[in-house]
């Protein structure tokens, strides 16, 4: 009989802590009028109010969740990334009970959210997704670390799509339609499209590339001398098999990198490192099963990086 080596508990970014990102405002809904309907291309639309939605159950799908970053600058880092265990029910759930029709090749969701960008007007937020992927991976989910959503998280019901950008994940979600086409929204062919590098034809913005980030020390921080404990994240649509950090433009030496969890989670990595009195730079470079390496620079996925101040003493 042999042994298991437990899977790393995840560890979730405080509700206050997750990004907020919205194009076109955060729409004030009340649940009491709220439904979310599946239509289109499927044998049996359905309407469902908040309770029908409850009803159907809660399963838990703990996830990163990242921000592209601005569609105007898909080249510049934001580094907005967060861990948050989810609460809600896949929506294949859905798709079983409303039956989608042989024609039907793509699933549109449509937010609460309307308004004006980038000079249109009359815009509601849709993003779109091939029929097999949303079946396969897209989530809905009322509740987020335990609460129910937050207005700026999405509720009463968002989508949430793991191991994707988070302008995927459409947020006060309140229409699902199939359909035998992508959706022609200004935030699905106009916006949140991008060339990857080896390709000519640019594509819809959606799996996320390989990263990783710096959690500790903070950027400008100020530290005693000594082994200074160096940790962060990393995470891509597969398991991350290496993080490298290097010290002043020095090597890349290798950290410890904790397995990958049992869902769409991100995986921890730690070095302890000496680090004389002054100033340093630290950068940390992930790679993942695919071979996928973090660029150096000049892409919204380069490496990350802070400087940190350490001093003879203890920290000031």
């Amino acid at each position: 009989m042999t042994s298991q080596v437990p899977l790393p508990e995840p560890d979730f970014t405080p509700l206050d802590d997750v990004f907020v990102r919205k194009h076109l405002g955060v729409p004030d809904v009340d649940v009491a009028d709220w439904t979310l309907t599946v239509e289109g291309l499927v044998e049996r639309p359905l309407r469902l109010d908040m309770a029908a939605v409850l009803a159907l159950g809660a399963e838990r799908l703990p996830a990163f969740h990242e921000c592209f970053g601005s569609p105007f600058a898909p080249d510049v880092p934001t580094r907005a990334v967060a861990q948050v265990e989810w609460a809600g029910v896949p929506l294949a759930v859905l798709l079983d009970r409303a039956v989608p029709r042989a024609a039907a090749r793509h699933v549109w969701f449509e937010g609460a959210d309307t308004g004006s960008f980038h000079g249109e007007d009359g815009l509601t937020y849709m993003k779109d997704l091939p029929l097999d992927v949303a079946r396969r991976d897209v989530f809905l989910a009322h509740r987020m670390n335990g609460e129910a959503l937050r207005a700026e998280h999405g509720y009463p019901l968002r989508a949430v799509v793991p191991r994707m950008f988070g302008t995927n994940s459409v947020k006060w979600l309140t229409r699902i339609v199939l359909a035998d086409r992508r959706a022609d929204n200004m935030f699905t062919t106009r916006f949140y499209n991008r060339v990857l590098p080896g390709d000519t034809e640019a594509t819809p913005v959606r799996e996320v590339d390989v990263s990783s980030k710096l959690f500790a020390p903070r950027d400008g921080a100020r530290v005693a001398a000594g082994g200074v404990g160096l940790s962060g994240r990393a995470w891509s649509t597969t398991e991350i098999v290496a993080v490298g950090i290097s010290v002043d433009g020095g090597p890349w030496e290798s950290a410890a990198v904790d397995a990958p969890g049992a869902g769409p989670t991100w995986q921890r990595f730690a070095l302890t490192r000496e680090l004389a009195p002054g100033a340093h730079r630290i950068r940390c470079r992930a790679t993942d099963r695919a071979g996928r390496v973090q660029p150096l620079e000049g892409a919204r996925n380069a490496v990350h990086e802070v400087t940190v101040e350490v001093a003879g003493g203890a920290p000031g």
